[in-house]
């Protein structure tokens, strides 16, 4: 074992539960606990539990932590008022991505706290710190727990436990709630396509929630779920993941995200090259497609058409919720619409594929 591996608060239940543990950027998390396509459906069906501690929470704060804010982000957080939260993305001055992340408005203009990819942590935290417009900045990650709860009987579980207030948060809204002798924020933000939370909690208190939630859940078909089903289900809903679908090189309008990209409203970082990149034609768009044939694709794998490379895969996996194997892919742009084939090159010889319509799973 990696000697250096990190550990979450729950390191201990997810052994106990028998999961299958692996190291995942460097910390110590579980795989899958009975199985991927199992712990897929359920979250589909009823609600499944994840450990997200490994996230990484940064604090901004005081009179210039707005100003700090709408700098470092493409995302316009003026415009959030306290308990609301916006998806948004750290530029860097090429044009790429440091990171996305959830921006939480604690008070507005005053305080937020950022939950940024854990692999990504430390890097987005120095990067903050170098490009800081005189907010005060604290590296949390080590003082939260966070688990998610997500799927279609979600928000019953979170109401049995929190109360009938929890229930009313908004989509991308968020309530602070006394548990166990400490304040916990429950955010109705999520990673899975299903209605959900995701529930910060001081470290200490993260295996109390976590088995409270197990029992109290019992009657809503809750299971553990590891970070296998994490990411087939984001993939079914064409969710990007930094390091796939998304780098220090990514073009946000090429990977589908310029709705988080607010040029009129402030600048930010990388604004000019960003824009003039999109204004002079992006050359690749990132695109669902799914196998004709036999084969799974995988990141990396190139996309053929005629004789030539028109793209790569970024993420692959067979489908639990259909049955089929899909994919998410850059590919140049003529070659984007709906229902344009092409090959994946599988070991060698081109496997047949199409690109479809995303996401690939609606929420029922």
């Amino acid at each position: 074992m990696n000697e250096n591996l990190q550990f979450t608060p729950l390191r201990d239940e997810h052994v106990r539960l028998g999961a299958k543990m692996v190291d995942f950027a460097g910390w110590y998390m579980p795989v899958e606990y009975t199985g991927l396509r199992a712990e897929h459906l359920s979250v589909r069906s009823d609600v499944g539990l994840f450990d997200v501690s490994h996230m990484g929470e940064i604090r901004v704060s005081g009179p210039e932590a707005l100003a700090t804010l709408e700098w470092l982000t493409t995302n316009h957080v003026g415009k959030l008022e306290d308990g609301q939260a916006q998806y948004s993305l750290l530029p860097n001055f090429e044009g790429g991505l440091v990171d996305d992340l959830i921006v939480y408005c604690l008070k507005k203009n005053q305080e937020y706290l950022l939950c940024v990819n854990a692999s990504n942590a430390d890097k987005d935290y120095a990067w903050i710190v170098a490009n800081n417009k005189g907010a005060e900045l604290r590296n949390e990650s080590k003082a939260w727990g966070q688990i998610a709860v997500q799927g279609p009987k979600a928000m019953g579980l979170i109401a049995k436990i929190f109360g009938a207030a929890a229930s009313a948060i908004p989509t991308f809204g968020f309530r602070e709630f006394d548990f166990s002798g400490v304040k916990v924020l429950v955010a109705r933000t999520g990673y899975t396509g299903e209605d959900g939370v995701e529930v910060f909690v001081p470290a200490p208190q993260t295996v109390t929630l976590w088995q409270t939630l197990l029992s109290e859940g019992k009657n809503f078909g809750v299971v553990p779920v590891g970070l296998g089903a994490r990411d087939t289900l984001r993939t079914e809903m064409k969710y990007s993941l930094y390091g796939h679908e998304i780098d220090a090189h990514t073009n946000p309008y090429a990977a589908g995200l310029g709705w988080v990209v607010k040029p009129d409203a402030k600048d930010f970082i990388g604004r000019s090259v960003i824009l003039s990149q999109k204004e002079k034609g992006l050359p690749q768009k990132l695109i669902g497609f799914k196998m004709c044939e036999r084969g799974i694709a995988r990141q990396g794998y190139k996309l053929v058409k005629e004789g030539r490379v028109i793209g790569t895969v970024t993420s692959g996996t067979p489908s639990p919720s259909t049955g089929e194997n899909i994919g998410i892919a850059f590919v140049d742009k003529e070659f984007a619409a709906d229902g344009t084939e092409f090959g994946v090159e599988i070991r060698g010889r081109s496997v047949g594929a199409i690109v479809v319509s995303t996401p690939f799973v609606k929420r029922k």
